[in-house]
């Protein structure tokens, strides 16, 4: 079924005054590896040093093709980092945007020289880099991709196939204008389209938008060479002639573009031209033409007829009337169905003998797929660092999309209600894992399984696992786990299996989860020391609530405080009482002296009063 539809550039001179800007549109160059900012000949153009964007390893490069910017270093993805690795863009304005990544070979003998990859962009595959790939000057040695980037951020990820590392020499992300290929019904609403490639016809040496000093809101898109459509006998036009060009434009086109073509002749009038295609894909085709051939004066002078794979598509094409002149550009849109693996443009003349081309462009329509809840990818981020995941998991990007490629140990589905993908299992046993189960897995509110068994997760059963009202599977077994099994866990009504064996969990088992076993639950409590409280395990003591066992803890507490104050307390008056005695120690022999000495004083003093009351009665001594 072809979809046709006929966009027409005319009016204003190339010299008419180009729409107005609030601002310059966003370009962001990396120069994938290098560690400064580096410029490229021999245009001078910027790219930026390439820093906390992604993992991997910086090397030298090979440039595989004289397409590839002039750079001398790439990075590449080794799978023992895991098989998804992303280049992660923040603070990128809304827009429509030209992203285009270039692919590179590590400078080392070691290496495999031409590795085999899968790249996605905000989640959806766009493109498999082909066996052979390196050994082609053309749009090989890049992918590019036309894409509204929403969100503030630019998600680039490169997916191993087991083929060699993925390498990545250069990105680019320019914005365009947000009517850039326009296509009609569908355009902008969840549709990528992914350059084919760009054929500038007569034109010897490919060149970029850049060199055709285009504008830069069409982005600095490469144009391939093709010096002739398909026969030997193609007349090459070519003009110096302005081209009128639609100022309004929404493909920015420059005006070089239009100055050479292919003319049929006269020994083969039909212009015709096939291009391999992948099977079952939809293509947008875009057609350039001007009437450039000096002998052409006016409408009705060249009219033919394209045909895609045999069907008349465009009928009665006239240049110089559909854009009211000669040199004056036309451009023709249509969406092709293709189901085989070629695709053959075919002009056939139907009034004067020859048809004429200057361009053709081939964008593989590509349906976006829908990303990942963010709230959810943030809870897994979460688990990842809590849980220490090893480096071989990956965990970039997308957890969901691309479908073919989910994050190992994640189980996806689809939410219609909310036109997004969820998480609903998690299935990560025996992966070596440690650290804790934190609160954030809550945040996975769509689970209805968990297998974390067989690892070495300590800590507690986070009670915010209880939230998650879907949860159907809980296995935590042969883990570290200490504490007890939260109440809330008892509040899962869809909780068919739950399994805790090997871990050390004491307390008092929920009582809703006693009643569960007559509903046809199997729980599994062995080997657990402590765990008591429904049937099959060991009675429980004197159950105290919270408050109560706040209250003894408290209560202790202060017990405790009282014993040290009164011992502290006694023990420092015995030391008082130690020290007087030491002191009084330390002065007796000292004051056993001096009670001597006061003593025979008073009784020398006695002794002499006596004395002289003896000699006063018995009156003068008869000596004297």
């Amino acid at each position: 079924m072809l979809k046709t539809r006929v966009l027409l550039l005319l009016l204003a001179l190339v010299f008419a005054p180009k729409p107005s800007f609030s601002r310059a549109p966003y370009a962001l160059r990396i120069s994938c590896g290098a560690r400064n900012d580096v410029h490229s000949s021999p245009s001078n153009t910027l790219w930026y040093k390439d820093f906390a964007y992604t993992g991997g390893v910086p090397a030298n490069a090979t440039r595989p093709s004289f397409i590839s910017p002039s750079l001398n270093t790439l990075r590449y993805f080794p799978l023992s980092e895991g098989p998804e690795n992303c280049y992660n863009i923040n603070r990128v304005p809304h827009g429509h945007y030209l992203v285009r990544i270039y692919f590179g070979l590590v400078a080392e003998p070691s290496f495999d020289n031409e590795p085999l990859f899968e790249v996605s962009v905000e989640g959806t595959l766009i493109y498999s880099l082909p066996s052979g790939w390196s050994n082609h000057d053309d749009e090989r040695a890049f992918v590019e991709a036309l894409i509204f980037l929403k969100d503030g951020t630019a998600s680039l990820c490169f997916h191993s196939t087991g083929h060699g590392d993925p390498a990545i020499l250069a990105i680019e992300i320019l914005q365009i204008d947000n009517k850039a290929y326009y296509f009609g019904k569908g355009y902008g609403q969840g549709t990528i389209l992914r350059t084919d490639r760009r054929l500038s016809c007569g034109s010897q040496n490919p060149k970029f938008g850049a060199d055709y000093s285009a504008d830069r809101w069409g982005g600095d898109r490469f144009w391939n060479s093709l010096p002739t459509f398909g026969q030997s006998s193609d007349r090459v036009m070519s003009t110096k002639n302005s081209i009128k060009h639609a100022s309004q434009s929404p493909n920015f086109y420059p005006e070089a573009l239009y100055q050479t073509a292919l003319m049929s002749t006269d020994s083969q009038p039909d212009l015709e031209y096939t291009m391999e295609v992948e099977p079952t894909r939809n293509y947008s085709l875009w057609l350039h033409f001007a009437e450039i051939d000096p002998s052409v004066t006016g409408a009705g002078e060249r009219v033919f007829d394209i045909l895609i794979n045999g069907d008349i598509t465009f009928r009665d094409v006239d240049i110089a009337n559909m854009t009211g002149g000669i040199n004056s550009a036309l451009v023709l849109n249509t969406t092709v169905a293709v189901s085989g693996r070629s695709l053959t443009i075919t002009l056939h003349p139907t009034k004067g003998s020859h048809a004429i081309i200057n361009a053709v462009e081939l964008l593989e329509l590509v349906l976006a797929e829908s990303k990942t809840s963010p709230d959810e990818i943030r809870a897994l981020q979460k688990l990842k660092g809590a849980l220490g995941l090893p480096l071989r998991f990956g965990w970039n990007g997308d957890p969901c999309v691309p479908e073919q490629h989910p994050w190992s140990g994640v189980d996806c589905q689809y939410d219609r209600n909310i036109s997004k993908h969820v998480i609903d299992g998690l299935d990560l046993d025996n992966q070596g894992l440690r650290g804790f189960l934190p609160n954030d897995i809550s945040r996975l509110r769509h689970l209805q399984s968990i297998n974390l068994s067989g690892n070495s997760i300590s800590g507690v059963i986070p009670s915010s696992l209880g939230t998650i009202t879907r949860l159907e599977i809980l296995d935590l077994s042969f883990n570290f786990f200490n504490g007890s099994i939260p109440e809330s866990i008892g509040q899962l009504t869809s909780l068919r299996i739950l399994d805790v064996n090997g871990n050390s969990l004491s307390g008092r088992v929920p009582a809703a989860l006693g009643g569960r076993l007559l509903h046809g639950a199997s729980f599994n409590f062995t080997d657990n020391s402590g765990l008591c409280g429904i049937p099959g395990l060991p009675q429980c003591g004197p159950h105290l609530s919270t408050g109560a066992k706040i209250g003894i803890g408290l209560g202790a507490c202060v017990a405790f405080l009282l014993i040290a104050t009164c011992l502290a307390c006694w023990w420092k008056r015995r030391q008082n009482i130690l020290r007087a005695q030491r002191i009084a120690a330390r002065d007796a022999p000292y004051a056993k002296a001096r009670t001597h000495f006061n003593r025979d004083v008073q009784m020398a003093r006695h002794h002499g009063h006596e004395h002289a009351r003896t000699a006063a009665e018995n009156g003068p001594s008869l000596l004297a």
